[in-house]
């Protein structure tokens, strides 16, 4: 397989990337202004609006046979690759000599279309669930929200050949085997309950397998794989399941990078180096090495405090206290606090923050069950 020369593409990044989009909440006033501003190399149209009358967009550029859908935000609260469509945007619009000819090779083969910010809604509010508290991701069945609709009109109209279906994870995600959090995370989606290992999911795979590739040169030891247990009511299960090879792409946690803006990067080059697989390759074989991407595991912490003394109904007790941030907003801020994600022994658990807490008292450290 071709791989793209990571030398060049870390030179480009630096200088290139959307700088206008940052932080974890991403919302339409932010990304419509750049769509604008996008050349006419894109092909721009508001294909419908959200339950909240927002608009949403889908841009189309390439002129080949090939078609490709990508999609982001499905989940509002998801943004890292919303963040990365817009840094390929910048690169198909100013590619400089040194990759101009991957671009062009990705353009004259594929046809791609992007929905960008498909749940605007629950941008704002910074949930997963749009409006109405439908979760997009689970409603490819009952195609109940309005923003599902949108979805399946246009991947019925286009029929890809391959979707990109990005999300974010949560930061308890680890590489199994490893210390390290889950900076990118892969899954080729199962088509029914057996996980028959089908001539579309071989495929999926194949292009997984370039985009691990890549990665593993720049953040070894990152990349973790999705178990592929099925989801009757589930959007990549069930696109897979009608012929449309979907790759999930999980962002995940990287070291003091809670905005995702070097987890970004990472989801820009592997969405990149798989459109440039997909344009080039011949067939789509080379998929074993997928089973060799390890599990993701769930034993990542932000915060681990060892030795912290728990009173309980006048009984002292000393406990470990496993943290993850969370986000919600608060007068249109969106705001990190600390939430209680695992109580006792965390010795088996990672962070790269463990804070000996023998000294420190339970109820100063202001921390959330919620």
């Amino acid at each position: 397989m071709k791989l793209i020369n990571t030398a060049i593409l870390e030179n480009w990044y630096g200088a290139n990337f959307e700088s206008k989009l940052i932080g974890r909440r991403i919302l339409f006033d932010d990304v419509e202004p750049l769509i604008k501003k996008l050349s006419s190399k894109f092909n721009k149209e508001i294909i419908g609006y959200s339950e909240n009358n927002i608009p949403i967009y889908k841009l189309s550029i390439g002129i080949g046979p090939i078609k490709i859908l990508l999609w982001s935000q499905m989940h509002g609260n998801e943004s890292t690759g919303t963040k990365a469509l817009f840094d390929l945007f910048n690169f198909f619009e100013a590619s400089d000599n040194g990759l101009k000819s991957i671009s062009d090779t990705i353009l004259d083969n594929c046809t791609l279309q992007f929905i960008v910010l498909l749940n605007p809604d629950g941008a704002i509010k910074f949930t997963r669930e749009n409006i109405n508290n439908i979760d997009l991701n689970r409603d490819a069945v009952d195609i109940k929200a309005v923003e599902s609709k949108l979805l399946r009109a246009v991947l019925d109209e286009f029929s890809p050949k391959f979707c990109f279906n990005l999300h974010d994870q949560r930061s308890i995600f680890n590489v199994e085997g490893t210390k390290n959090p889950a900076t990118i995370s892969f899954l080729a989606p199962s088509e029914n309950i057996e996980r028959t290992l089908t001539k579309g999911r071989k495929e999926t795979m194949s292009v997984i397998v370039a985009m691990n590739t890549l990665l593993q040169k720049l953040i070894p030891n990152h990349i973790g794989r999705y178990t592929d247990e099925f989801y009757p009511t589930a959007t990549g299960d069930n696109f897979q399941k009608m012929g449309h090879n979907t790759i999930l792409v999980e962002a995940g946690h990287f070291k003091n990078d809670y905005d995702r803006e070097i987890t970004r990067k990472y989801n820009f080059y592997a969405i990149l180096q798989g459109l440039y697989y997909i344009s080039l390759a011949d067939d789509f074989l080379n998929y074993t090495a997928y089973f060799n991407i390890p599990n993701n595991d769930t034993l990542f912490l932000d915060i681990i405090y060892t030795n912290l003394k728990i009173k309980n109904n006048d009984v002292e007790t000393v406990e470990d206290v496993g943290i993850q941030y969370k986000f919600k907003v608060e007068d249109d801020k969106l705001v990190m606090y600390k939430s209680i994600e695992k109580l006792g022994d965390l010795s088996k658990y990672f962070s790269y923050n463990k804070i000996n807490a023998k000294n420190m008292n339970f109820e100063e450290l202001k921390l959330s069950n919620s």
